[in-house]
């Protein structure tokens, strides 16, 4: 998994040209698909999930869709099916299909699904190879689509975890690497004035919509924890009772973790005694000092609360990682895992990679945003009801994909996802 890492980094460095970033990208969609056998890259093992074979077609949809239909006069689509077919909300004989049917789609096969990228990849290289002289939009749509296919790089990795924790065999997705010896730093805390800042994307490089405008917020002095919490104080937590106190949960929370039986977080194993978690390299022993992984935004407020402390704002949180370099344990590590740091590091410590940190704020728009018009607003400005921010990028996030202003969002029971927490107070 690691060992094109360093020229992946240079095909996407900041001087590189849109045609090798665009290689890099597609290339490192296939090398994470690589380990996995058609008949996993079919199944679907959740609503929420979608089967990679289904990413490995989406993303080629969009280039197809807002790039060569739009711009290359004469282009022939693969197959007009397609068209609907791999859409975010394709419809078949005038119904709405779910997103949750997406597995039933055992046709078009894997190999069809490659000839379709292949296809797309011939017709996008042979337009991006007049870069100079293309219009800033097909380079501005092609760049989104790079962002987006990154996303759905992420979503390779954590729907086949989820899907290989359903086998009762356990399987890995790839063979483990021998952990580095680490100890949680003890927890500390990091203070910050009060005063008007300034959060939002100014403007430089690529951003989502939904990362601006820039705009100015006045927060009240607060403090930021030096690190993640680790999987031992979350065992404090459940040996405290934490998810059966009904003081730590909001009413929506305690309901669900009563109605679906949780008692620990998602992947967390028992078996002879010992408590083990189930990662991408099959079932290890659960390391205390790791941050906790796989969390609810429900879980994490209640932890909050059983600590004495609250989660960031993500104003709060920005304002923080501002002054730091996006580095850490991202997807280029190859771990796939969140890790403790080998050595301290720079407090407030992990704000990259990981784990996402769930925040205390919902998913609005900024004040001034302005909805984006098209279809590409879908890829943009998705604002929904009852979601929730989650900040930092994790260890299945790519580092050129990651940024401080970087807004992710998911429902407050999703935890299939990376999600940690940091507290703050």
């Amino acid at each position: 998994m690691r060992g094109d890492t360093a020229r992946y980094d240079s095909a996407m460095a900041p001087h590189a040209s849109l045609l090798e970033r665009y290689r890099a990208v597609r290339a490192r969609s296939e090398e994470l698909a690589a380990p996995l056998s058609a008949e996993d890259q079919a199944i679907q093992s959740m609503p929420d999930a979608s089967p990679t074979k289904w990413h490995l077609a989406h993303t080629s949809w969009f280039f197809e869709t807002f790039v060569l239909e739009a711009q290359v006069a004469g282009y022939r689509t693969f197959d007009p099916a397609y068209r609907v077919l791999f859409n975010s909300y394709y419809q078949s004989v005038g119904e709405q299909y779910a997103r949750a049917q997406r597995g039933l789609l055992s046709r078009p096969s894997q190999a069809d699904v490659r000839a379709y990228r292949e296809h797309v990849d011939r017709c996008m290289e042979g337009l991006l190879e007049k870069e100079p002289d293309l219009d800033a939009s097909v380079c501005d749509v092609t760049t989104l689509g790079l962002h987006h296919e990154q996303q759905h790089q992420e979503l390779i990795l954590t729907d086949a975890k989820h899907l290989l924790a359903q086998n009762p065999l356990l399987p890995a997705y790839r063979v483990a690497d021998a952990p580095a010896t680490a100890t949680s730093a003890p927890l500390s805390w990091v203070g910050y004035a009060e005063g008007l800042r300034q959060i939002g994307h100014a403007g430089e490089g690529f951003a989502f919509d939904n990362e601006g405008p820039v705009h100015r917020v006045f927060l009240a002095a607060f403090e930021l924890a030096s690190r993640p919490v680790s999987n031992a104080e979350w065992q404090s937590f459940i040996d405290a009772g934490g998810y059966r106190n009904p003081a730590w949960w909001t009413s929506d929370g305690l309901a669900w973790v009563q109605s679906r039986g949780i008692e620990a977080p998602l992947y967390w194993l028992r078996r002879d005694g010992a408590c083990l978690v189930q990662t991408l390299a099959g079932p290890e022993p659960l390391r205390p000092e790791d941050p906790v992984c796989h969390v609810s935004w429900y879980e994490a407020d209640a932890y909050a609360r059983y600590a004495g402390a609250r989660l960031p704002t993500e104003a709060e949180w920005e304002v923080a990682a501002r002054a730091l370099p996006v580095a850490g344990n991202l997807a280029e590590s190859g771990l796939f895992h969140p890790r403790a740091p080998r050595r301290a590091g720079i407090a407030p410590d992990q704000l990259f990679g990981d784990v996402w940190e769930w925040t205390a704020s919902p998913y609005t728009p900024y004040p001034g945003f302005r909805a984006p018009t098209g279809a590409l607003g879908e890829y943009n400005g998705k604002f929904m009801a009852n979601q929730m921010i989650l900040r930092g990028g994790s260890c299945a996030t790519p580092v050129s994909h990651i940024r401080p202003t970087y807004r992710n969002f998911f429902y407050p029971d999703a935890r299939w996802q990376f999600s940690g927490l940091r507290l703050a107070r």
